[in-house]
């Protein structure tokens, strides 16, 4: 399953796949920050042929601020980093689509959000730049 997506100024059908580590990392950030909201970025690859983004490592950003209904990062300490695909962010209020602040704050070309009670791969969704979620499916470990 895939949607159309505008990102990073071109049309392509998105559709994006999470390592396991990834989803693990996010939702125990995510629980260890609550009730404040976490933030991470996401580093990756984008097949623009295949239309998938895959997200394989997360960031804590440098700076980050992270408290009760708000999270950001600065963007100029971060490296010239063209692996970074995006920004994931937890929602302690269990709320998991973008907020007009979040749509306007959004950096790279997806964002990914994890609600509360942060279990599993069901308290995350994915989303492009103008609040559209996109499908992804999460990738098991390499044996």
């Amino acid at each position: 399953m895939s949607v159309r997506c505008e990102t990073w100024g071109v049309r392509f059908m998105v559709e994006a796949c999470v390592s396991r580590d990834v989803v693990e990392g996010i939702l125990a950030y995510s629980r260890h920050m609550h009730p404040k909201e976490a933030i991470l970025v996401l580093r990756g690859k984008v097949d623009f042929k295949k239309g998938r983004i895959d997200i394989l490592e997360l960031v804590i950003p440098p700076r980050a601020t992270q408290a009760v209904g708000f999270s950001a990062f600065p963007l100029q300490p971060l490296p010239l980093d063209m692996s970074v695909v995006g920004v994931a962010h937890s929602h302690p209020s269990g709320i998991q689509e973008p907020s007009v602040a979040d749509l306007n704050n959004f950096y790279g070309g997806v964002m990914a959000i994890c609600s509360y009670p942060y279990e599993d791969a069901g308290d995350i969704s994915i989303y492009d730049g103008k609040g559209r979620k996109i499908p992804f499916r999460v990738r098991e470990r390499q044996e």
